[in-house]
């Protein structure tokens, strides 16, 4: 070992040593080695920010954007409310649920994917009065292995097609993951979903955590029938089974300007007709989706809400507030800043006044609805305290088809090789910009800077090692401590040490070391490079002993109310089973 290998080894030995210990973010981290590698001389100083405008690091930012975009469009709340229905076994709810997020993560990022079911899932989980400690860990393994389908999946897949093109000169395509992924992510889930869940430890399970994790105020609101609602000519207590379904009481009925008696339940809807609903705010906007109704003062805010970036914010009224005694409609809240008052929730007390006509008090809780760039003012200016931020985004539902369609297309002109796969999907960030599928506002946003930080921090850092010779001793170690044995012995030795390397590190920085490491493995035997890369790309997504190895684990840790020991009793089993699985299955598709 010469004296450059010994500094980049050392240096690469800092890294994993303060990602392990967990005590700086990752990002920090790896940019202080950078700074380190630059000053000592490892990276020469016109490489030093390469990895910033590394393919893979454009095309992980790139998927962000659009993952938020297919968000805010709710096209993936359309496809939830189609598959998930309450009232399923446990085994079934675990399946399907592992088989949507699956899905979603192999043509999203599997990150976003988790984090639009997991609401999804801790809902059922307090309908059926069970801990999401049984249904949050199978959804996150799911959403990692739903990943490994296609190039954009999972930001490890990124990384070996760019690999791949320096090796070979052409980078892997959108589908080339997918023989073996799908493979994989199909026996992973049927793992999953029949067995896996049934080891999570018993501690876990039997705390129901979900009652404090889904606590949230029960507003008063006040919908409007859209001409083209599900809901007219139908009587109030025929919608009983969609209110239980949604967790929605109707407790009133406005026609003309005057409520009706009671709650009205024999009253037949009509277009126009305004209900007054009592629900929590996630629930109400679902609500409001499902039936196509209208958020009441929804048509003052410009175009409405699919022509103007809206959100919702819970604020608490405090004793000095400027609307304490008063009313919204004595502000002229909607007048003067341009924000709808919703609804109020008073410690569970019915409301029997129109919403924006209720007197405040100190304590209440008020939903407010207005443009992003103006509602943090306006809370100011009420003196209210706005609630932790819940991501209450409004969802532009009328777009829901124009965003999946923009998508498709891109996606379909990148796999014909029509355009550069980053080319594809910046021009599917522009039209997601242009419709406002993705407010110009939030496309910054919506990158996680933290792992683009660290993708581009350490490309140059590998490239050191690479350049040093560092991967080729390390190849060289592991065709030697193989020497003799059949390749699918390699294989399986480099999937070990990848598995393991990704357990303890960011997957993304597993890929950007493990890769390099397998081309050379590739080359010193004189054989097929592909397989060997398509092993790091299997191994460095799979993270199923810790909450540290990928994010998705770390994500649900605190719902799920797992301690750090409790991932391996499933996720050793399933690492296993993928092994097993994944080695015969790239030998045979991508033969050596």
């Amino acid at each position: 070992m010469n004296f450059d290998q010994s500094l980049v080894f050392g240096l690469l030995g800092f890294v994993f040593v303060m990602l392990i210990w967990g005590k700086l973010r990752y990002d920090l981290v790896a940019f202080s080695a950078l700074v380190i590698a630059l000053i000592v001389g490892i990276v020469p100083v016109e490489q030093a920010f390469s990895g910033f405008g590394h393919p893979a690091t454009v095309i992980i930012a790139l998927v962000l954007i659009v993952s938020k975009g297919l968000q805010k469009s709710g096209a993936i709340e359309l496809l939830a409310q189609m598959l998930i229905k309450s009232g399923r076994s446990l085994s079934n709810h675990i399946g399907v649920m592992a088989g949507l997020v699956a899905s979603l993560s192999a043509v999203m990022n599997n990150v976003g994917a988790l984090a639009l079911l997991m609401p999804v899932d801790l809902d059922a989980a307090k309908k059926a009065k069970r801990s999401p400690a049984l249904t949050l860990m199978p959804l996150s393994f799911a959403s990692i292995l739903g990943g490994m389908i296609t190039l954009i999946g999972t930001p490890p897949n990124i990384i070996i097609a760019s690999f791949r093109e320096k090796s070979q000169g052409e980078a892997f395509s959108m589908f080339d993951f997918a023989p073996v992924g799908l493979v994989v992510a199909v026996i992973g889930v049927a793992f999953i979903s029949f067995i896996g869940w049934r080891l999570i430890p018993k501690s876990s399970t039997s705390h129901n955590i979900t009652e404090d994790l889904m606590a949230s105020a029960d507003f008063v609101v006040e919908l409007r029938v859209a001409k083209n609602s599900k809901v007219i000519g139908k009587k109030i207590s025929e919608l009983d089974e969609d209110c239980e379904e949604y967790d929605v009481s109707i407790i009133g009925l406005v026609r003309g300007g005057r409520r009706k008696a009671g709650r009205a339940r024999r009253e037949v809807i009509e277009d126009g007709d305004i209900l007054i609903l009592q629900a929590s705010a996630d629930a109400i906007d679902k609500f409001l989706g499902f039936l196509n109704l209208e958020y009441v003062g929804s048509e003052q805010h410009g175009k409405g809400l699919s022509g103007v970036d809206l959100t919702l914010s819970e604020v608490v009224v405090t004793d000095s507030a400027r609307i304490v005694g008063r009313s919204a409609y004595d502000l002229r809240l909607l007048a003067r800043k341009g924000v709808t008052l919703l609804g109020v929730s008073r410690q569970g007390k019915q409301i029997k006044q129109r919403v924006r006509k209720v007197t405040l008090e100190a304590g209440d809780i008020l939903l407010l609805l207005g443009p992003s760039h103006s509602l943090e003012d306006s809370i100011t200016w009420l003196e209210c305290l706005p609630l932790a931020k819940r991501g209450l985004s409004v969802i532009q539902r009328d777009k829901a088809i124009w965003a999946a369609g923009i998508f498709a297309t891109g996606i379909l002109l990148a796999s014909f090789g029509l355009l550069y796969l980053a080319v594809a999907l910046a021009a599917v960030v522009i039209f997601y910009i242009l419709l406002k599928i993705v407010p110009a506002r939030d496309v910054y946003v919506s990158i996680e800077w933290p792992v683009i930080v660290l993708l581009g921090s350490l490309i140059p850092i590998g490239a050191a090692l690479e350049a040093s010779g560092g991967t080729q001793l390390l190849a060289n170690g592991i065709v030697n401590l193989a020497a003799g044995s059949p390749p699918w012995v390699l294989l399986t030795l480099l999937m070990l040490v990848t598995m393991t390397l990704s357990d303890v590190l960011n997957n993304t920085a597993t890929a950007v070391i493990a890769a390099p490491i397998a081309v050379n493995i590739a080359n010193s035997l004189q054989v097929n490079v592909d397989p060997f890369l398509m092993v790091v790309a299997v191994a460095a997504s799979c993270a199923f002993l810790t909450p540290i190895g990928h994010k998705n684990n770390t994500l649900i840790m605190g719902p799920g109310g797992y301690k750090f020991s409790d991932y391996w009793r499933m996720g050793l089993p399933l690492e296993i089973l993928v092994v097993v699985v994944s080695i015969p299955a790239i030998m045979f598709f991508w033969p050596l």
